[in-house]
């Protein structure tokens, strides 16, 4: 069975939340299929996109699993990009959560 994901973040101001998932996720967007979206491939088929929908923006949950955790949350703070909150779970589990300028949460996931 094959899984891909298309994970979307709506956003208030296209322009302006471009530039802040460029600073998290560390590159310019894969592709921009039109004048108000831009996405980002994660992982091969598994993608996380922007839209310019004011009307739903701020209420994206989206948590990506990485396995290297601490090297990530250190590159988007030397890119000016600081975690909201940080929690960390009885299994072993920390997770790094970060909120874009709309409110919506994109947290990093992974063990310590």
């Amino acid at each position: 069975m094959t899984v891909d994901l298309f994970a979307g973040l709506p956003v208030t101001d296209y322009s302006r939340a471009l530039s802040w998932y460029r600073r998290l996720l560390g590159r310019e967007p894969a592709f921009l299929p039109n004048a108000t979206e831009a996405v980002w491939e994660l992982a091969e088929h598994r993608y996380l996109y922007i839209d310019e929908r004011p009307e739903h923006a701020g209420h994206a949950l989206h948590t990506v699993f990485v396995d290297d955790l601490d090297e990530r949350v250190a590159g988007i703070s030397a890119r000016g990009i600081e975690p909201a909150a940080q929690e960390r779970y009885g299994n072993g589990v920390r997770k790094v959560i970060y909120r874009d300028l709309d409110g919506n949460e994109i947290g990093l996931g992974g063990t310590t």
